[in-house]
């Protein structure tokens, strides 16, 4: 067969290895139906997503878009607000065939979430799709909304028989949080289960869809120099850090009533907690891997008020200077109740009692107006017994660090002892690094646009499951009903510091915090 002058042939092209395992698996002819579809998640994160699943080709040939909210408008007008928020939130300029391809398919239905009239209107929607496509369509409802009306649109997708499908699959993709308190998931579950089955609910957290997050299993299962020592016999101490450099911003009607604790311990922290700590799965199946989180979980004792304040730390920030100005404090902010007591910061210590985690403290801290922004999880091992490298001008023989760092910028680093060049022997800690953006031709993708394209695959393994939630929500609550029911004021820390000096009581003697 003649070939193409100047075009290499299959053979003759070679094989790059950066790119080895980047292809996407396919996914079925799906409809994706937006409830909330005008706020600000599905403007920054779930449209843009959409757009750069459709750019690379990891959305389905047949693949149609519903969005739902209450303010009216006709489907050219939602095309057109889609668009615009493709333009200003998407990681790459869009592609003006791509984006038209993908907006073609885009419908609005408007109404509350309580009416009938719009699960009516949606289900001849989505029955013209498939009359469309000449196929059953997927179907896949992300609840985008505020969590109160959870319920209400999971119910109301029940009595009007969109729940099921009898020949294709569908899923119900929920935003956190997932309760304020233990007993609300608990409620929140039952009526949700009530409805559809545990296989077709996706509880999204997004720091699940992060690489690092994922890749930190990868270094764990796949790296036979880490595994060995992943125990308490190597390991000294864990210590996992969320932090912010921005306030609060609009969001004091949400903040207020949620605090650190609720907004990012009891959900994004813990689950990073699960991937530190958890034991090697079976396999790599969704269950398997849940299972092994459930346990870890299920290890962490249930906290007493009386350890309370001991293993817990909540604060507030003041007023200083952050990011090259000065900034007001959490009680100035604009839609701050006077006197609130919620917390911009808390830390806790906690302790996983298994075999392996035995009389490991994993220290979370998160924050508002801290210093810089930085999600990482730092692994630090127990010192070599013998320290004979002290010669003067020697920084000494310092711990080995093993850090993953989620953002801003996703990698790994490994703090190692080594010689200073001379004639003495002298150490001082290097690091090791490992980056996303240096190591990988391709950039890496948004967690929305993992956890979506997951969701409409029925892959359930970056999500959490009913049993997870609650036992994230044991762990919690206490020390939410023991700071509700402490009067304040609580202990401060000044906007662009390391945060309150009350954390450190937290540590035990010998450790210490990493600077943020």
């Amino acid at each position: 067969m003649a070939v193409a002058a100047g075009r290499p042939t299959e053979q003759e092209v070679p094989e790059n290895p950066l790119t080895v395992g980047l292809e996407r698996l396919p996914v079925a002819p799906t409809t994706l139906v937006i409830f909330g579809a005008t706020g600000d998640l599905a403007r920054r994160k779930l449209l843009p997503a959409l757009y750069n699943l459709a750019h690379e080709g990891a959305l389905p040939e047949r693949f149609f878009l519903v969005g739902v909210s209450r303010k009216e408008k006709e489907d050219e007008d939602y095309r057109g607000e889609c668009e615009e928020a493709i333009r200003r939130f998407s990681r790459r300029a869009p592609d003006e065939a791509v984006l038209k391809g993908l907006l073609d398919n885009v419908r609005y239905v408007p109404g509350t979430f309580d009416e009938d009239s719009v699960y009516t209107q949606l289900g001849e929607v989505l029955d013209g799709f498939e009359k469309e496509a000449g196929e059953p369509l997927n179907r896949a409802f992300y609840l985008s909304t505020a969590p109160s009306f959870f319920h209400v649109i999971v119910e109301k997708l029940g009595q009007s028989n969109l729940a099921s499908h009898e020949t294709a699959d569908v899923r119900l993709i929920i935003e956190k949080p997932f309760g304020t308190t233990l007993e609300e998931a608990r409620e929140l579950n039952r009526r949700v289960l009530a409805i559809f089955e545990e296989t077709q609910v996706f509880r999204i957290d997004h720091y699940l869809g992060k690489e690092t997050v994922q890749n930190l299993m990868a270094f764990r299962f796949a790296n036979g120099m880490f595994e060995p020592l992943w125990n308490r016999n190597y390991i000294d101490y864990v210590q996992i850090t969320a932090a912010e450099d921005l306030g609060i911003g609009t969001r004091a009607d949400y903040y207020d009533q949620a605090g650190a604790l609720r907004d990012l311990i009891q959900n994004h922290m813990l689950q990073l907690l699960c991937h530190v700590a958890m034991e090697p799965p079976v396999n790599f199946a969704a269950e398997e891997v849940r299972n092994e989180k459930v346990k870890v979980l299920q290890a962490i004792p249930e906290p007493t008020a009386a350890e309370i304040p001991k293993m817990a730390v909540r604060a507030q920030y003041t007023a200083g200077h952050a990011g090259g100005e000065d900034v007001p404090g959490y009680l100035e902010e604009p839609g701050v109740p006077p006197g609130s007591n919620t917390e911009t910061y808390a830390a806790l210590r906690l302790e996983v009692d298994n075999w392996r985690w035995a009389g490991v403290p994993f220290y979370l801290r998160t924050g508002k107006r801290l210093a810089r922004k930085v999600t990482e999880i730092a692994v630090t091992l127990k010192p070599v017994p013998h320290l004979a490298f002290s010669e003067g001008g020697s920084l000494g023989v310092q711990p080995n660090q093993l850090v993953l760092t989620l953002q801003p910028n996703e990698g790994v680093s490994l703090q190692l002892g080594a010689k200073i060049p001379g004639t003495r022997m002298k150490i001082r800690p290097v690091n090791m690094e490992f980056l996303y953006g240096t190591a990988f031709l391709s950039q890496s993708p948004e967690a929305y646009e993992r956890l979506i394209t997951d969701a409409m695959r029925g892959d359930a393994t970056l999500f959490t499951r009913n049993d997870e939630v609650e036992a994230q929500w044991r762990i919690c609550d206490p020390i939410v009903t023991a700071w509700e029911s402490t009067p304040g004021p609580l202990p401060t820390y000044e906007a662009g510091s390391q945060g309150p000096e009350e954390a450190n009581s937290l540590l035990r003697p010998g450790d210490r915090w990493r600077a943020i």
